[in-house]
């Protein structure tokens, strides 16, 4: 579980005046677009550039200052010192135990530097496939983190905002991160969550992981080199209010001590580095389709070819005909010939066959497809299964418990 935390960031003076002036990028995936196409690119980052050259000031932004709000140690710098390209294709975001310019922190002299970037203003993302490469440092004091503010946030504050933290790690746990929600209710030591522990006595400090959360309406999921670990729907939240269907930016940041890491010791090395390989946001669009394939290659058909509702999905081999095109909406649907791809009667239990229906926006017609290559229904946190792990012409698609299954591994377009 993820360790109490008694305040949660908040953003620096400076970066909360920018929120409130309601300048905010339109580069996110929407709900209601309709003409963008399968797997596109809304926003990539893999930091290209001469070596000590500063981030892109066309897509992230420095904050700078300290941050009393989690009791935080370090003071974030402005520029190419403490956040710079290392000219091999790498973001480095560096700790140090300095303080050259005399900064003031809310303890007294500061003991260290670091920085913190954010894509306030620049980008902002709605649903999609959300991910970042990355080697974190190591020690006692370290936290580097991953995470999303919703765009809101000027105009109503935290946790009202909503937070998404894709990767946040803590020096005493080299081989544990953590993904987590906050919002109305659940924020702080509150916020809903899970850890994802490498196996063998590993830390991620040993090498680069990849980080991302898959993102869809009523749903987050969390994964590490693409084995999801944990999945959040509204229902995970006790009545409390889901606050993820809206706009979010990116932040990137090396905070060293705090309140849940706790202060560097004896034991910390300086400097520290989180070295980000490379950051992107990709959504699914409704535009030409592609085939679903599945167990022996075959495909997810419409039966028949047949646009009746209640019309059955099924494998049959791949023929490129438009039974076999589906396209994967930013609204969470998975469409073809014109209509949705839909749980039978809103069922929830294993062995609900899914078949073609009018769209209606119904749960039982969200989708969420993850790194892992599982097509998943959150309202009923099942898989998309070939039923009796049958690679058979005709054979029914089901509904059943995610299990990391051949039956449940898809590869989209």
């Amino acid at each position: 579980m993820v360790r109490p935390r008694l305040l949660r960031r908040c953003l620096l003076a400076a970066l909360s005046a920018a929120l409130l002036t309601g300048s905010f990028g339109t580069g996110a995936a929407r709900a209601d677009t309709a003409d963008v196409t399968p797997a596109a690119v809304t926003f990539s980052d893999t930091f290209d550039g001469a070596a000590g050259a500063a981030v892109d000031s066309s897509k992230w932004q420095i904050e700078t200052g300290d941050n009393v709000n989690n009791h935080e140690r370090q003071y974030y710098t402005a520029g190419n010192r403490n956040a710079a390209l290392d000219g091999q294709g790498h973001l480095v975001i560096t700790a140090r135990r300095e303080n050259p310019s005399n900064y003031q922190c809310w303890y007294g002299t500061c003991q260290y530097t670091s920085a913190r970037l954010n894509t306030s203003g620049k980008f902002t993302a709605q649903y999609g496939h959300v991910e970042a490469r990355m080697k974190v440092p190591r020690g006692q004091g370290m936290w580097p983190a991953f995470w999303m503010l919703g765009a809101d946030l000027g105009q109503v504050g935290w946790p009202n905002s909503g937070e998404i933290d894709v990767m946040e790690n803590v020096g005493f746990e080299p081989a544990t991160v953590h993904g987590t929600l906050h919002g109305p209710g659940y924020s702080g030591s509150g916020g809903i969550g899970a850890g994802y522990t490498l196996p063998g006595g590993q830390a991620f400090a040993d090498a680069f992981h990849t980080f991302a959360v898959d993102w869809a309406p009523d749903s987050v999921t969390w994964s590490v080199d693409g084995t999801v670990y944990q999945r959040r729907t509204p229902a995970d939240l006790a009545g409390k209010q889901w606050v993820f269907n809206k706009p979010f930016f990116l932040i990137l940041n090396l905070a060293v001590g705090g309140y849940w890491p706790g202060d560097p010791d004896g034991s910390t090395v300086f400097p520290q580095a989180l070295v980000v390989d490379h950051v992107s946001v990709t959504t699914s669009g409704s535009g030409a389709g592609g085939a679903i394939r599945g167990l022996g290659g075959k495909c997810a058909d419409v039966a028949a070819a047949n646009s009746a509702d209640g019309t059955a999905v099924q494998l049959y081999d791949c023929n490129g005909t438009a039974a076999q095109q589906w396209s994967v909406g930013s609204d969470g649907t998975i469409r073809a010939l014109g209509k949705c791809l839909d749980a039978a009667s809103g069922g929830t239990a294993d062995g609900t066959v899914v078949q073609l229906w009018t769209c209606n926006g119904s749960a039982a017609q969200q989708w969420v497809v993850t790194a892992a290559r599982d097509i998943v229904n959150p309202q009923a946190d099942k898989c998309l299964d070939a039923a009796g792990n049958s690679s058979a012409n005709g054979t029914r698609l089901q509904l059943w418990t995610c299990s990391g299954t051949a039956n449940q591994k898809w590869t989209v377009g």
